[in-house]
């Protein structure tokens, strides 16, 4: 089952992870992708997009199809990202039967618990990949830099809604290939009404020569990249 921030609370997920906030990370993006002038848009294929906050940044540089396992966030990424194709399907089975100049999954990776489920995500990617393309993925941590984390946030709508929430990220059994993610949300609808959730997420960690052994088993020679706030991006490029 997907964590209720991806199904009936989806609406609510523009205010605990604002669009604006992304415009940063897809600079980095850009960045590490370092493509060359392009007489046409390149074509862009991002598996497990979420609401679409990257994407949206992200128009200017290329034709963009978004895929995602949630109806519910398909729809808010239509709402923010209108000329772009959107595509119900999950990342480790999909196959369009096109291929993409990138292929991006960004942390929707993290809920692929297993390294077979990380390898069939990656194989997606690599099918999907033309010959000379790149596939990158941003996972939010390896086994070797996670740590346990406390965040807060939220913000206020134009609509009069509200939402604030505690993120506590700890891995139980340190043994295994996951860690959990609670998340305490607090959202307060136009009228004052208020509701609080608990939302629990458990999540993908492993090594990075496990991510690194998945691009080559997937056909993709591939590096990992620090990017600016430390985290290990993957890059492969497809021969």
């Amino acid at each position: 089952m997907l964590p209720r921030l991806y199904t009936d609370l989806a609406s609510w997920m523009p205010l605990l992870s604002p669009p604006a906030d992304h415009a940063v990370e897809a600079r980095s993006l850009l960045d590490i992708l370092a493509l060359p002038p392009a007489s046409e848009p390149r074509t862009f294929l991002e598996l497990g997009c979420g609401g679409g906050n990257l994407a949206s940044h992200l128009h200017s540089h290329f034709k963009i199809t978004l895929s995602d396992i949630s109806s519910e966030m398909l729809r808010v990424s239509q709402a923010l990202n209108p000329g772009a194709e959107h595509v119900l399907g999950d990342m480790r089975s999909l196959r369009l039967g096109r291929e993409f100049d990138v292929v991006l999954i960004h942390d929707a990776i993290m809920y692929c618990t297993t390294l077979a489920e990380v390898r069939a995500a990656i194989t997606t990617a690599a099918v999907h990949c033309r010959r000379g393309g790149t596939v990158v993925v941003m996972p939010d941590c390896v086994r070797e830099s996670f740590e346990p984390a406390t965040n807060t946030g939220g913000e206020d709508a134009a609509d009069g809604r509200g939402l604030r929430y505690i993120e506590w990220s700890f891995d139980p059994d340190p043994s295994d290939t996951t860690y959990e993610t609670l998340y305490a949300i607090v959202m307060r609808e136009a009228n004052g009404e208020a509701n609080v959730v608990l939302d629990r997420h458990i999540e993908g960690l492993f090594t990075e020569s496990e991510w690194l052994e998945s691009f080559r088993l997937a056909g993709l020679s591939a590096r990992a990249v620090m990017d600016e706030w430390s985290r290990h991006v993957f890059v492969g490029t497809k021969p």
